[in-house]
């Protein structure tokens, strides 16, 4: 699990309780993705719309429980994004 992983999950991590929520990852990643990307913390084809912010979420949560750990997350950015 690489360490971009980690800072990304923690700037998506609104509420800051070690979880990601559906709504989390597609309101922080409209309003921080730019700049994540901007400072090389997130691939700029990885910001888009909540469509494609969803289906991240939807690849990510394959235990289906609409809550994203570090661990989910980690291994789907990861893969996705060639970290």
């Amino acid at each position: 699990m690489s360490q971009k992983a980690r800072k990304l999950f923690d700037a998506l991590d609104l509420n800051a309780d070690g979880s990601l929520t559906r709504a989390e990852v597609i309101s922080a990643l409209r309003s921080k993705g730019p700049t994540l990307a901007a400072q090389g913390d997130l691939p700029f084809w990885g910001v888009s719309d909540a469509d494609a912010s969803s289906a991240l979420f939807d690849a990510a949560n394959l235990d289906g429980d609409d809550v994203l750990t570090f661990e989910e997350f980690s291994r789907e950015v990861d893969r996705r994004f060639g970290w």
